[in-house]
């Protein structure tokens, strides 16, 4: 069995992997699952009612868990898949724990083949918060990876840089990533 194949059983039985993109490591659980996302509350010792995003391997699936304007979808097309998260509405079919009460949702659409292929085999979107415990310094290597889980794919050393995190029902950047600059620039052509 390779390790996609691996990742997506554990992922089938709400278990915990972590996994490479195109910035750092991630943590994956079944974004559908409550039980499996409140794993991911307990293993990075994040405060539930913090939100975690989500990440998608298609449009198709992105539109399935979260509105879509022409907007958001114009900055889609420009961006992802990218480092960059989109803050959207959430739709009901994911459980309300993840979006920490505020009825949004972050979504990671990742530019990595190995992420892509874990999402698409499970075929539902996948927790994209970092592999590390809350506060910490999110991992570049396996070997820097400090929450409980119970499979890790090795993607080798990656960049580092953390997703853009840009807030499309205000269009506006949470937080300055890889590729902030063109985001901003996009940005100001929605304005």
């Amino acid at each position: 069995m390779n390790s996609i194949d691996m990742a997506v059983r554990v992922l089938q039985r709400d278990g915990l992997v972590v996994y490479p993109t195109e910035t750092v490591y991630g943590l994956g659980a079944d974004a559908l699952s409550e039980d499996a996302v409140m794993r991911v509350y307990e293993a990075k010792n994040r405060p539930v009612g913090k939100p975690i995003s989500v990440a998608v391997s298609d449009m198709e699936m992105l539109a399935a868990i979260a509105v879509v304007d022409d907007a958001a979808r114009a900055f889609i097309e420009r961006f992802l898949p990218g480092p960059v998260t989109v803050i959207l509405p959430a739709k009901s079919c994911l459980p309300a724990v993840l979006t920490g009460g505020t009825g949004l949702v972050g979504i990671r659409w990742p530019d990595n083949e190995v992420a892509l292929a874990i999402i698409a085999r499970l075929d539902a979107p996948i927790t994209a918060t970092s592999a590390n415990m809350s506060d910490d310094i999110p991992p570049t290597r396996p070997d820097e990876v400090s929450v409980p889980h119970d499979y890790l794919v090795d993607g080798g050393q990656l960049p580092g840089t953390p997703s853009t995190v840009v807030d499309l029902t205000a269009r506006r950047i949470l937080r300055k990533g890889a590729e902030w600059e063109a985001v901003e620039a996009f940005l100001e052509t929605l304005r």
